[in-house]
């Protein structure tokens, strides 16, 4: 007997369910969507999706919103049959074979939707950990996830499908609660709540704010839920008490009308409060008013009405009839204070208007209507005008003018791609891997060498598709190729990369040219015997600004070698108190305030540095060797190094001295033993360090099958203090050999 009455009452709700699913569809669609329910609910059986919720259950109540929402037949049949492919491999064939490819392609744009999900859960679960979720960082990625979620369809209705399918999961955790929903519900507030206003789509909007505010802050929630309901009674009089004032006035003027009152969404209020710092007793539209009119003349004479019969309230009017938002939502906005101090707030509309707000694109769908030619001329508008909406900007304009729309939508050609880590980045459409690089990071595309788009290595010169995720493969060191620049071999499209790699050149380029002014004015200058030159004040002599400057322009053949030699004999002369003749071409030391007191001959006030390969110590033979951005370098002549830049670069080699006796500072310089392994040897070695005052700045030993090889590098102030350490060392117990590094 029980299992005939939970039989009569499936029934029941079967029907009910067909019958609410069908309404405002032609027989032949309420047929398709009978034969949908049945295929559906054989496919999920007792299926559940991860919140916990059986699919089919899911699938009936998105279905049933997307009928609320009056959507065609195809909608609700995706709807339906949305997770079929998951349960199905042939899911989607059989879907197009029997309901219609255009239904298959909505199921498909869902599933593609859905592939998003772990990425948007994933940054949102982050940027709350990380505790920056009103980082500016942070919203403008929310704000890439949002476009990037619009551009994966291809069609409007899997947006309104995937709206109703995040209503149907909230309303489930409302009645299941969950740990999980108040990620959920966060990541609600941020993607799909926005994307329902900027749809226009209130009937949804509302429902999905309030439930996730509900898990988001459930004690704030409860306090407005009970401010509201404690002053219900009398506030329902005050609305009921207004509405045939209002009704009264209209219908002594012939206008007919809707008046009711509007309903109380606590998040709106919430928002109020927060946004303007006022208490809930100052917020406006807590007793609200929504008058439905006929005609755009009937609302601004319902507005004169309302002002007529209570006090406006300053700077709370919106005329969003004449200047509509950015998602074409039309309606007068007022608020007025009555007599006993109580503020109202009225909306005033056209049916139209009306429509559209609690609808929005939705109260526009017409799919295909009329003849072939003329209706698909007017899809392909309607397309346009959603695809513009869908920016996210907010400039306003004329829904009617369906041309520039059109136009308009057609530059917004944008791509969005996922790093490795989840996070978007948004490219021009026809950007390529190599273009994404760049975008990451300028010194990512400098050492890029190879690319993974979806796991797989792909060219670099491919174009990226939304929704592919591209990992960059890079060397350690390099820079681009000039290859990259070749609009033949499609590299790069966007101008930014270009710009980039372009300017890597140019300072590679500058960097050589320095390098080449800084030899010939090394040179010049060394062949004078002018030592004590400062560069710096030879450089403002002849007119330049920096010495950098002098240099590029002896690389580049526009320096007056006469002139030069002019104004360096005379700056030297004058430092050194004597005639130009008194200057002989021999080693000058640099002026005692430098702290090394190294000697260099013919340049002054020159970057100078020792070069680590080979330690030069006084007074070793040494050259110098003109760097790229490092000054000039100097080496031991005998250093392998210098040896093989001297042979490649001949030009860059100058001639330096340490200036005999005279040379003074504190040179690092190294030092390798070689020795039969014992216990107490390098404390018997650093013992020597100790007695010396030798200043030990880096070890490093080594020990295998009883031999020992220690590395030392100490400061000394010359070669003989250094050959005396070493033959100290030699006689050490157990030591074979101690050398120079």
């Amino acid at each position: 007997m029980v299992s005939v009455v939970h039989s009569v009452a499936a029934q029941s709700d079967y029907q009910h369910s067909l019958q609410t699913l069908s309404d405002g569809l032609t027989a032949e669609e309420a047929g398709r969507l009978a034969a949908a329910l049945d295929f559906a609910r054989e496919v999920y059986g007792d299926a559940s999706l991860g919140s916990g919720e059986g699919i089919w259950s899911h699938a009936l109540g998105m279905a049933l919103i997307v009928a609320g929402l009056r959507l065609d037949a195809d909608s609700r049949l995706a709807a339906l049959l949305f997770a079929v492919p998951a349960y199905d491999a042939h899911g989607s064939q059989h879907i197009s074979n029997r309901f219609g490819q255009d239904v298959a392609s909505l199921v498909q744009g869902i599933s593609r939707l859905n592939r998003l999900r772990p990425i948007t859960r994933g940054f949102m679960a982050g940027s709350s950990e990380a505790g920056n979720s009103n980082s500016q960082e942070t919203r403008a990625q929310v704000e890439v996830l949002r476009k990037m979620l619009l551009a994966m369809v291809e069609d409007i209705r899997v947006v309104l499908l995937r709206l109703a399918s995040r209503t149907q999961t909230l309303r489930y955790y409302a009645a299941n609660p969950d740990e999980l929903r108040v990620q959920v519900a966060r990541e609600t507030l941020e993607l799909y709540s926005p994307l329902a206003n900027r749809l226009g789509v209130w009937e949804l909007k509302w429902e999905l704010e309030d439930l996730s505010f509900r898990f988001l802050h459930p004690e704030t929630y409860k306090k407005i839920a009970r401010m509201l309901d404690e002053k219900r009674l009398e506030r329902e009089q005050f609305i009921a008490d207004a509405i045939e004032r209002v009704k009264s006035e209209l219908a002594g003027l012939g206008i007919a009308a809707e008046v009711y009152g509007r309903p109380k969404h606590i998040y709106s209020i919430w928002n109020k409060m927060r946004k303007k710092g006022v208490e809930f007793s100052e917020v406006y539209d807590i007793r609200a008013l929504r008058v439905i009119v006929d005609g755009v003349k009937d609302c601004y004479t319902t507005l004169g009405i309302v002002h007529n019969i209570w006090t406006p309230i300053p700077k709370e009017f919106d005329d969003y009839i004449s200047n509509p938002k950015g998602n074409y939502y039309r309606s007068l906005h007022t608020a007025v204070r009555c007599p006993d101090g109580r503020s109202l707030e009225v909306q005033i509309r056209t049916w139209d208007m009306h429509h559209h707000a609690e609808l929005g694109v939705a109260a526009h769908w017409r799919y295909k209507e009329g003849s072939k030619s003329g209706g698909e001329d007017r899809y392909d508008e309607k397309i346009a005008w959603l695809r513009q909406i869908l920016t996210w900007k907010d400039e306003v304009a004329d829904s009617s003018d369906w041309v520039r729309y059109y136009k308009q939508a057609a530059l917004d050609e944008t791509i969005y791609i996922m790093t490795p880590q989840g996070k978007v980045v948004d490219l021009p459409r026809g950007a390529t891997a190599l273009d994404f690089a760049y975008r990451v990071h300028t010194d990512l595309g400098h050492r890029c060498r190879g690319a993974k788009v979806d796991g797989l290595l792909a060219p670099l010169n491919t174009a990226l598709k939304t929704g592919q995720r591209v990992e960059i493969i890079t060397a350690k060191q390099g820079g681009p190729s000039r290859d990259w620049l070749n609009p033949a071999q499609g590299y790069i499209h966007t101008k930014g990369a270009r710009t980039k790699v372009r300017q890597w050149f140019a300072s590679l380029a500058l960097e050589e040219t320095l390098a080449d002014g800084r030899a010939i004015v090394a040179k010049e200058v060394q062949r004078l015997g002018q030592g004590g030159v400062n560069l710096e004040d030879l450089a403002h002599r002849l007119g330049f600004t920096k010495a950098d400057e002098l240099f590029i322009a002896a690389a580049r053949n526009e320096l007056n070698l006469r002139q030069l030699q002019s104004v360096a004999r005379g700056d030297a002369a004058s430092q050194a108190g004597t005639d130009d003749g008194d200057q002989s071409p021999i080693a000058l030391r640099r002026p005692a305030e430098e702290p090394q007191g190294i000697l260099i001959v013919g340049v002054d006030k020159l970057l100078t540095q020792l070069a680590r390969c080979c330690k030069p110590t006084p007074p070793d033979p040494i050259e110098g060797f003109v760097t790229r951005g490092k000054g000039i370098s100097i080496h031991r002549v005998d250093c392998p190094n210098f040896q093989h830049l001297a042979a490649l670069h001949p030009e860059r080699v100058i001639e330096t001295d340490w200036g005999g006796a005279e040379a003074k500072g504190i040179f690092a310089s190294d030092i390798v033993v070689d020795a039969h392994d014992r216990q107490g040897l390098l404390r018997d070695i650093s013992e020597i360090f100790a007695k010396e005052k030798i200043n030990v700045i880096g070890v490093n030993t080594q020990s295998r099958q009883g031999k020992a090889r220690m590395g030392f590098t100490v400061e000394v102030h010359n070669l003989q203090q250094l050959k005396r350490i070493l033959g100290l060392i030699h006689e050490v117990e157990g030591v074979v050999a101690a050398r120079r590094g």
